[in-house]
């Protein structure tokens, strides 16, 4: 078997449910799951009615395997999304590749960038990949598996969550392959700015790193102003070649459809090029008609503004709840509430499950210990995914719970 496996922890969803396994929640009230962050809005109708169509449609449908690269629709529609979305001008064909999701490709794409041989110019630690803290538990696999070593990097409550790059050292910069960030943040919802992303360019030029910028949540924002991308920051400075920059995105959140595992990765030509190599040897190509339901999906936005519509009502009548009895705030985008309370981050979910039969993810379950902090300790996550009526319950009852410990 891989030894590395072995370096692997419990995914945060398994070691919530090992947290709560004895417990017997208060029968009285019905369940609200706040823990997961998978979409419950209703699948767009024409999304569903696409993909049927492609199953009776000949010749593809069902019939034929699809090409890794996809169909030259698929990969036009992408194009027009980010011409639409963030006004870039990509080649299609050489710029764009469709994934399976976003966690798939950040999987696959840690295993193409990374380099374990050593280099002759440096020494042969292992190479190292950077990820934000709190994090996606996917960077941290992905890189174990490609036998890299993470270095996390701690968010700063007090700048609204940003990470603090600064704190990196020079001898980490220099083994590191790859950065993933992570804008809108997961689980902080913070956007990075566009300053920040000069730094990290800077960074990148100077030790020769590729980022990955995971956007899965780019299309749920409360600002009047959308989230900034990656490639649309790297086009702001003049770096339209996108060099050492993969960005990645989904229709998951963006059209209710994660049972649909779609999305694609564009930037750098040349880490495209790679990365299609080592896809099909992956033997990751999107089914034909999940092709299909993915090109009407990103060439309509009416039903993207219609959800986030949805997700803008929802926080809005959630947060200020939950704000008058513990310290959280509107994020800048994401289904995410981020807060802190008082006492351990376990004790609170086990406490609250148990007395109120809402679930909550414990911040540390999102988190690792470095640098002499953990980011995660004292907060919990709150996916508000369920229809407002249920959010809304589902807040008022941790207000009860969270009186009742004063």
């Amino acid at each position: 078997m891989n030894s590395l496996l072995s370096l692997l922890q419990p995914y945060p969803f398994e070691r919530l449910r090992q947290l709560l396994a004895d417990v017997t929640p208060n029968q009285a009230l019905r369940h609200i799951s706040l823990g997961m962050g998978e979409p419950k809005h209703p699948t767009p109708a024409f999304i569903q009615q696409a993909m049927i169509d492609a199953v009776l449609s000949t010749p593809s449908g069902l019939a034929s395997y699809p090409a890794t690269a996809g169909e030259v629709k698929l990969r036009d529609a992408f194009a027009y999304w980010l011409r639409q979305r963030y006004g870039l001008d990509v080649n299609p064909a050489t710029q764009t590749l469709p994934v399976n999701g976003s966690r798939e490709a950040l999987f696959a794409l840690t295993q193409t960038v990374v380099n374990v041989a050593p280099k002759s110019t440096v020494s042969s630690s292992a190479p190292i990949v950077v990820c934000p803290n709190p994090f996606y538990q996917i960077y941290e696999g992905a890189a174990l598996l490609a036998g890299a070593q993470p270095y996390f990097v701690p968010t700063d409550a007090t700048r609204n969550f940003a990470q603090d790059w600064d704190s990196v050292p020079t001898d980490v910069w220099a083994q590191t392959q790859l950065l993933i960030v992570c804008s809108p943040g997961n689980p902080t919802g913070a956007v990075m700015p566009l300053s920040e992303w000069k730094k990290l360019f800077d960074l990148s030029d100077r030790y020769g790193f590729v980022i990955a910028s995971d956007e899965c949540y780019s299309e749920i924002y409360f600002r009047e102003e959308a989230p900034l991308g990656g490639m649309q920051a790297a086009a702001k400075l003049g770096r339209d070649d996108f060099k050492n920059l993969i960005s990645l995105t989904s229709l998951s959140k963006r059209s209710n459809v994660p049972g649909m595992r779609s999305g694609f990765v564009a930037g750098d030509a040349a880490l495209i090029q790679q990365f299609l190599l080592y896809r099909t040897y992956h033997g990751c190509a999107m089914s034909p008609v999940v092709q299909a339901a993915s090109i009407a999906a990103w060439r309509d936005e009416q039903h993207v503004i219609e959800n986030r519509a949805k997700y803008r009502s929802k926080f809005a009548q959630v947060t200020p709840l939950l704000a008058d009895v513990m310290d959280v705030a509107l994020p800048d985008a994401g289904f995410y509430l981020w807060a802190k309370v008082n006492g351990s981050d376990t004790d609170f979910a086990r406490e609250l499950f148990t007395l109120y039969n809402v679930t909550v993810l414990p911040g540390t379950y999102l988190s690792r210990a470095g640098q002499g902090i953990n980011p995660g300790e004292r907060r919990i996550r709150m996916a508000l995914v369920a229809e407002t009526a249920e959010c809304v319950e589902a807040a008022q009852r941790i207000v009860q719970f969270v009186k009742s410990r004063r």
